[in-house]
């Protein structure tokens, strides 16, 4: 499997390394040399993945997978390191070996593509659970995320970001090509496709699917109390974020800006700047994106 060198980011001091290209998809650093160990990851039936593209929400979801598979005590929870209970497959810490050890079931995250994921997954051997976020609202969370993050230190403008994000010049590449991957698989019986907007529109029902397809059995009344528990853990995330549900901190004006949360649908998800995103529902007035033509039916090359 073959790695290659990628341009280097274009605004200065964006990252201490380069990102590396992987069959076409960029990379984080710490995944090279790992890929094809990654491909090969023993799979067990038990296990539970999340899979999500960067600030899809990830963090929210974990703990709710966690409070219903496991049962816990949102307060419990709140005690302790939940990062160390789901660890990242492809970070550095605490490593493919560790991750091949521990007991089971085990609770595994990653934000690579479909096809990177371990070739096992694709048979089916355990659960994956994705979920996807409207990219008006992920675009302005990753853009938040490179300015604040010490290793990154992004320091260009909202409107070049969102240039590098339609371009693929973000880690763990499209985002568009990402959802598609899954979205394509949403029927397989080990695959549960989530949105990010449904867990704050119907947090009840989501709540029911996961339970469903995680094999967790409760009664009216236990369901009652699980659901109770994870509008906690949301209202406490929602408290804990920069940014409002519904309405990223993009620079336009708020009289320009429409960065709704009602339910979307991908209906042609094309890789740009060959095609568009179609979604359902208004779209955004935002002027960053209208500029960029993010969601135009007709985009001009970039």
């Amino acid at each position: 499997m073959a790695e290659s060198e990628a341009e280097t980011p274009s605004t200065p001091g964006e990252f201490e390394s380069k990102y590396f290209e992987f069959h076409g998809v960029r990379l984080p650093p710490f995944c090279r040399g790992k890929m094809e160990e990654i491909a090969n990851f023993p799979v067990r039936p038990s296990d539970v993945w999340i899979v999500t593209y960067p600030k899809s929400g990830t963090s929210l979801l974990q703990e709710v997978v966690y409070l219903v598979s496991q049962g816990a005590d949102p307060d419990e929870i709140g005690l302790m390191n939940i990062d160390e209970q789901l660890p990242v497959l492809e970070y550095p810490q605490p490593g493919l070996d560790i991750i091949k050890e521990l007991t089971s079931p085990r609770l595994i995250k990653s934000h690579l593509p479909y096809r990177f994921l371990p070739s096992d997954l694709h048979n089916g051997d355990s659960k994956v659970i994705y979920m996807a976020r409207n990219p008006k609202d992920l675009v302005v969370s990753y853009y938040q995320f490179h300015r604040s993050l010490r290793t990154m230190s992004y320091r260009g403008t909202f409107q070049e970001f969102c240039r590098r994000f339609m371009n693929d010049k973000l880690g763990y590449g499209s985002w568009f090509e990402h959802v598609q991957e899954f979205w394509e698989h949403r029927m397989d019986s080990n695959v549960l496709f989530l949105k990010y907007e449904d867990m704050h529109r119907d947090l009840v029902t989501m709540v029911e699917q996961l339970a469903r397809f995680l094999g967790v059995s409760c009664d009216k009344a236990q369901l009652e109390s699980l659901t109770e528990h994870c509008h906690q853990l949301v209202d406490q995330c929602c408290n804990a974020e920069a940014l409002p549900v519904g309405r990223g901190m993009c620079p336009c004006p708020p009289t320009a800006r429409l960065l709704t949360a009602s339910a979307w649908e991908p209906r042609a998800l094309v890789p740009f700047p060959a095609g568009v995103l179609m979604l359902s529902g208004p779209l955004p007035s935002c002027q960053c994106f209208t500029a960029l033509h993010l969601l135009s039916p007709e985009p001009s090359a970039l």
